[in-house]
């Protein structure tokens, strides 16, 4: 069956920050909502450090494919649903006692080349976490060249992006990622030792465009403030700066803990925060959880602690989301 020949190889996946985000949640009761499920490491975790109950969220149906070989052993304990974070309120259909959300893209999809996520295996331009939507194909081979640049710029902060798009344009139609990934070396000078792929910034790009990233993030932020408890507590890993800086603002805003644009100013008077920081700054990676798994290198962990106050509104541009043309 074309399922079976998608299937990714049998290799553990190691859930990023996983002993960290534990610990800085502690103690782990009541019940939570594991908005990234993928292949399972958080919600295991979670369960394991004493939740009652985890909502496992994915887009990807693949995830719960491969989970059940073992979901059915936590009983009642282990809820799977599929859809997006952006409706994780929707989804967890009751008041949450904490929310995780992992924003790097599964290893699982990374390591399945059918998938089209990676630049290094051949495979299909698709790049889609779920199984709807236009395809990386899609854009690469019908989006405007302007529009284009603007992706790879925004999305990829890639300098070359005009250069880049200019070339895709001229050997339209492309169809494989191994295929794109050479006609953006080629606009690239040559990689040096210890430099990621020419091809890295650009695929980051398309594949935060397919899968509409940014917006679920800012989305799903706002849909935890929703569903969360007073009490309840929103931890989130990010990998890479937009990200990190978009969750980062999220909570300073929410908890009113952005200071003053002029310190000379008078203190204006504050609405009631809606967040607590928990963590003042990111957690990184230690030294021995690098050895074990190099791709936490870029992984930031942000938590936060819902309060009482009514959830409000948030405006995207406040949390410094890359916006593109048209876009509002």
């Amino acid at each position: 069956m074309a399922a079976a020949a998608a299937m990714p190889d049998k290799s553990p996946h190691i859930p990023v920050l996983l002993g960290p985000l534990l610990a800085a949640v502690a103690p782990v009761t009541g019940v939570w909502l594991d908005g990234t499920f993928g292949a399972g490491g958080y919600s295991k975790g979670l369960l394991e450090a004493g939740a009652d109950r985890v909502i496992g969220v994915d887009r990807d149906p693949l995830a719960f494919t491969l989970a059940a070989d073992w979901a059915d052993s936590y009983g009642d304990r282990l809820i799977l649903r599929e859809g997006t974070f952006s409706k994780l309120d929707d989804l967890a259909g009751e008041p949450l006692d904490g929310i995780v959300l992992d924003l790097g893209v599964s290893s699982m999809q990374i390591d399945t080349a059918e998938r089209g996520f990676s630049f290094q295996k051949d495979g299909p331009l698709d790049m889609r976490m779920g199984r709807t939507g236009p395809t990386a194909a899609d854009l690469v081979n019908e989006m405007d060249e302007a529009d284009l640049a603007n992706i790879l710029y925004l999305y990829g902060e890639e300098r070359a992006s005009r250069r880049i798009a200019k070339a895709i344009v001229a050997a339209r139609p492309i169809t494989t990622t191994l295929e794109l990934a050479e006609i953006i070396s080629h606009c690239l000078p040559r990689k040096k030792p210890g430099q990621s792929h020419p091809a890295t910034r650009s695929f980051q790009a398309l594949r935060i465009a397919v899968n509409d990233e940014y917006g679920e993030l800012y989305q799903g932020l706002a849909a935890a403030e929703r569903a969360l408890k007073p009490g309840g507590l929103l931890a989130v890993v990010t990998f890479h700066s937009v990200e990190d800086r978009m969750v980062k603002r999220f909570i300073q805003l929410r908890a009113n803990a952005g200071g003053n644009a002029n310190r000379y100013a008078p203190e204006l008077e504050r609405a009631a925060a809606q967040f607590e920081q928990v963590t003042r700054k990111a957690i990184s990676a230690d030294e021995d959880e690098l050895a074990i798994n190099p791709r936490s290198r870029s992984a930031r962990l942000r938590v936060a602690r819902r309060t009482d106050a009514p959830a409000g509104e948030i405006a995207a541009r406040d949390l410094a989301m890359p916006i593109l043309k048209g876009e509002r």
